[in-house]
């Protein structure tokens, strides 16, 4: 068994479930034989890179706290989107990486984030994989988006689905109490991929749902959509659509281009948003009824008072196993969920980092409904249990107690 001292960094978005994983680590690494200390990295990367860390064996006190993090919103260790260089083009990043690893004696690295944050887990795993340093280097992922590839879900999905189902139940009733003609036109998080976007058909389950759904998994097209608008209106004046903010024309343009600033993050990825602005615009243009849009924006990434007890419980196991596949030997590994057939249950397995990193899943076909305004119910059934329960909250003061590291 390699003995030595532990890393544990998060990076990219937070979640709602991000600290449920890091709490899995922490307890998993409290554990292990072979890990002596755990540290925690401020701001991923970047915070190892200039030598930032926390001890955890310190903060950490017991189960309490443990807990208390674990229902705590966001990246309590900071994040970061920082990329690394091709391994060959900039190696001195790596020698300063691979200096503080060996000052600190790290002989754990466990990195928690989405595709981007896999890219970083698998070039660090190749690089040592090429140098005389002995490390187990392992990706646990976090993404509200759900896009990660090997895996059913991803941990912080759950939670980000309960919160849009929720707040589209509400805004459905809300929408209901006038005769008026309107349409309210709801902008959810999604890029490339519309999964977050399908959780606003939740509400189905409970007898009514949005009328409307577009992913950016299917091209959109202005005049279907105004024809699918009109079509809504005359069954009932209360029009609910949901839109992913990623939508796109055939042609590759975003439908919100027109109301983005263009800039690009450094995976080269554009800032979205205006999706439900531009068609809010349009609806008012040619059909000329009361419309407005609504943006969700973070809130779906931070509610942590309606995470999904299902998805904080998955993000605790997901934590520990990994440090425990990492004890048995496994690195250059990514953490993930295996769901069972018929009642549902998911047991932690790992895949290869290579197969992972830099890849996109998206919504499949059988999903979406052939017109492509819609999801289908077996889309709903893939979707319930992940919603399923509620996280205990402890209060304070009348609001959620946080566990917060400074």
């Amino acid at each position: 068994m390699l003995k030595g001292n532990a890393i544990v960094g998060q990076s990219g978005g937070p979640t709602c479930a991000i600290n449920a994983t890091l709490a899995g680590v922490i307890r998993g690494a409290f554990k292990c034989p072979a890990i002596d200390r755990i540290f925690g990295a401020r701001n991923g990367v970047e915070g190892m890179l200039a030598g930032r860390i926390v001890d955890l064996n310190t903060l950490i006190k017991g189960e309490d706290d443990i807990r208390l993090l674990a229902a705590t919103p966001a990246a309590a260790l900071g994040s970061c989107r920082k990329k690394l260089p091709k391994i060959g083009e900039d190696d001195a990043t790596y020698e300063k990486l691979f200096d503080f690893f060996k000052k600190n004696d790290i002989r754990y690295f466990f990195y928690i984030g989405g595709n981007d944050s896999m890219d970083t887990v698998a070039k660090v795993s190749a690089y040592a994989a090429t140098h005389d340093y002995e490390i187990r280097v392992m990706g646990v992922p976090k993404t509200i988006d759900n896009d990660v590839v090997g895996t059913d879900h991803t941990p912080g999905y759950g939670s980000a689905a309960k919160y849009i189902a929720v707040s589209m139940q509400e805004m459905i009733r809300d929408c209901a109490v006038y005769t008026v003609k309107a349409v309210t036109i709801v902008e959810i998080m999604g890029r490339d991929a519309g999964w977050l976007t399908v959780a606003a058909a939740l509400p189905r389950l409970n007898g009514e749902g949005p009328d409307l759904i577009y992913l950016p998994e299917r091209d959109f097209d202005n005049d279907a959509f105004l024809e699918d608008v009109k079509a809504a209106l005359e069954r009932h004046p209360n029009v609910v659509v949901a839109v992913s903010e990623g939508l796109r024309y055939k042609d590759g343009r975003y439908v919100g281009e027109g109301t983005q600033s263009g800039v690009l993050d450094v995976f080269g990825h554009k800032y979205l948003s205006g999706t439900g602005k531009a068609l809010e615009m349009l609806v008012k243009e040619k059909i000329g009824c009361k419309v407005r849009s609504v943006e969700l924006n973070i809130l779906q990434r931070c509610a942590s008072h309606i995470a999904s007890k299902t998805d904080i419980d998955e993000s605790l196991m997901i934590g520990e196993a990994a440090v425990e596949c990492a004890a048995n030997g496994v690195s250059g590994k990514m953490m993930c969920f295996e769901r069972a057939e018929g009642e549902y249950s998911v047991k932690p397995i790992y895949n290869n980092i290579e197969d992972i990193a830099n890849k996109v899943k998206t919504v499949p076909d059988e999903f979406i409904n052939a017109r492509g305004n819609d999801v289908t119910p077996e889309c709903v059934e893939y979707l319930r249990p992940l919603i399923a329960g509620e996280n205990p909250i402890e209060y304070e003061n009348g609001l959620p107690k946080l566990f917060v590291i400074k």
